[in-house]
């Protein structure tokens, strides 16, 4: 009885620290859930989820921007881009204010690039600072993504020139958008983020952008692997007059990208105004205490002419232009036109998809397709008859690095395989640049609807995530822009370039069946442990 007395003792004392020990693991791993949880459910910030109401615009005030970038039969670039020329031609003819949103605005990474690359973000650094210099009066706010100072640890050099020009530059604060990596979020947000400070001080990990460039801190890494961001990429500016024009698409200012496949459409007239009070909102939330005046406040209203029944008209322009109608829209001469952003745009795509059937045709050109609601909406519409041609990147190519097909290559295997073939995949030949396109079409023989902006069909781009906006076009089937946009997807869909030059290839060019990479897409869809 004595030999046992000190294990006895030892034991007794060692049942409270355990029992300390699991409350304590337990009360962590509770305040871990929790904050993952209220990280990917809270509330939205202001200037998210917009929904502007239809606006009806004449068909020659709404332009469709392609840039395509392919090879020859010798593998030489042949390049044909517009996008940008566009940006800048809106820049320069701006004289009271100029509202932008880029997601990435940098001239990193271009090292690896295997296609000739165009300093766009100079050109539109530049534009804007000229733009100031010619008219000291002029309001132009930048809104990006802390990405382009890589999260707090490297300088943006565009971005110091800018705000010594005038320019207001507003960094999006990230941490008010909802969670789309919660396991990671949760713990960061309990502990790494307080701890990691701003990201500053002196780098020793390697740049996630430009590993050429100077090293970042471990707070910046810290930040990037919470997988969220200002995704949009927007410019709204008064025409020089009384209106507004803008672009809205999936290309970005950033040198290493410039030669990658974009779509883009540039809109004059009132249906911009929503998504530039939305910027304004997203510019306060990130800290910005300035304000621009909207061209239609302080106007006295518009006397309008009288509507026939059954004829839904538009706003006047802030021009004062004579509303059209649906009537216009049907002959032609006018297109239906909305901003919609974030979880809007799975809305919309859901009920556009749900209503095609047999007669209708869906057409997607598309970086990345990986969201399970998509998916699954798009076997229905094949099932109902609809005919759904699908053009994707093979997701293979980014900045000199090889990828590795997730999404893109099973998922396009499963909407093969899951319909029998009825849905039909080509992929775009990509040669290191990338189709970064992010292009819906929905069309019978009377109408034709299509969205176009910065989101891709994932989880994180549609689930209200990620900062995104595209808008939503609604014209005739005999219109000039369907006659363009379908001309467009026809052309990559056939190959109808010319000798030696193919834009897409067959479907089992890079076909990938295999479970396992499957259900590797299936959890980093669904965990949001991934950067799609």
């Amino acid at each position: 009885m004595v030999a046992d007395t000190p294990k006895s003792v030892g034991a007794v004392g060692v049942r409270p620290f355990r029992f300390w020990q699991r409350l304590v693991l337990t009360a962590i791993a509770v305040a871990w859930a929790a904050t993952s949880f209220w990280g990917a459910t809270k509330t939205l910030p202001p200037g998210t989820r917009v929904d502007s109401p239809w606006s009806v615009v004449p068909i020659a005030n709404v332009s469709f921007i392609p840039d395509v970038t392919s090879a020859d039969a010798y593998g030489r670039p042949v390049v044909s881009q517009g996008i940008f020329d566009q940006v800048l031609k809106v820049v320069r003819s701006a004289r009271h204010f100029i509202v932008l949103d880029y997601f990435l605005f940098n001239d990193q990474g271009t090292a690896g690039t295997a296609t000739p690359v165009r300093a766009i973000s100079g050109e539109l650094r530049d534009a804007l600072i000229e733009q100031r210099r010619l008219y000291p009066d002029i309001r132009i706010l930048l809104v990006t993504d802390p990405i382009n100072e890589v999260y707090g640890s490297v300088p943006s050099r565009d971005l110091i020139l800018l705000r010594a020009a005038g320019v207001d530059v507003a960094i999006t604060n990230l941490n008010a958008l909802r969670d789309s990596n919660p396991l990671y979020s949760g713990l960061w947000r309990l502990g790494i983020s307080w701890w990691n400070g701003k990201g500053t001080g002196e780098g020793w990990l390697p740049n996630p952008l430009d590993e050429s460039d100077a090293p970042v801190t471990f707070g910046s890494w810290a930040k990037l692997l919470n997988f969220k961001a200002n995704h949009r990429k927007v410019i709204v500016a008064d025409d020089g007059h009384d209106g507004v024009v803008g672009v809205v698409g999936s290309a970005n200012p950033h040198d290493a990208s410039s030669a990658h496949s974009n779509i883009a459409a540039k809109v004059a007239g009132p249906a911009l105004l929503s998504l530039m009070r939305s910027e304004m909102d997203i510019a306060r939330f990130s800290g910005w205490k300035g304000a621009i005046p909207l061209p239609d406040e302080g106007a006295p209203p518009t006397t309008q002419a009288a509507t026939p029944p059954g004829i839904r008209t538009a706003p006047a322009s802030v021009a004062g232009s004579v509303a059209l109608g649906d009537v216009d829209v049907a002959a032609g001469r006018a297109a239906r036109v909305k901003v919609i952003t974030e979880g809007v745009i799975l809305d919309e795509l859901r009920e556009k998809i749900a209503a095609a059937g047999k007669g209708d045709s869906i057409d997607i050109a598309m970086f990345y397709l990986s969201s399970r609601v998509i998916v699954e909406s798009l076997l229905d519409a094949s099932s109902r008859g609809a005919v759904v041609r699908l053009i994707l990147d093979p997701n293979k190519d980014a900045f000199g690095h090889e990828k590795s097909g997730i999404p893109n290559r099973p998922v396009a295997s499963e909407l093969v395989s899951a319909s029998d073939g009825g849905i039909h995949v080509r992929w775009y030949r990509t040669h290191g640049e990338q189709f970064h396109t992010k292009l819906v079409m929905i069309y019978g023989s009377q109408r034709l609807w299509m969205t176009l902006g910065s989101a891709n069909l994932t989880r994180r781009n549609l689930g209200d995530y990620n900062l995104e906006a595209n808008l939503a076009i609604e014209v005739s089937r005999n219109s000039p822009l369907a006659d363009q946009a379908l001309e467009y997807f026809e052309n990559l869909w056939s190959n109808r370039a010319g000798i030696g030059i193919e834009y897409t290839t067959d479907f089992a060019a890079y076909a990938d069946p295999a479970q396992t990479r499957y259900w590797l897409y299936r959890l980093m869809e669904g965990t949001g442990l991934s950067t799609f």
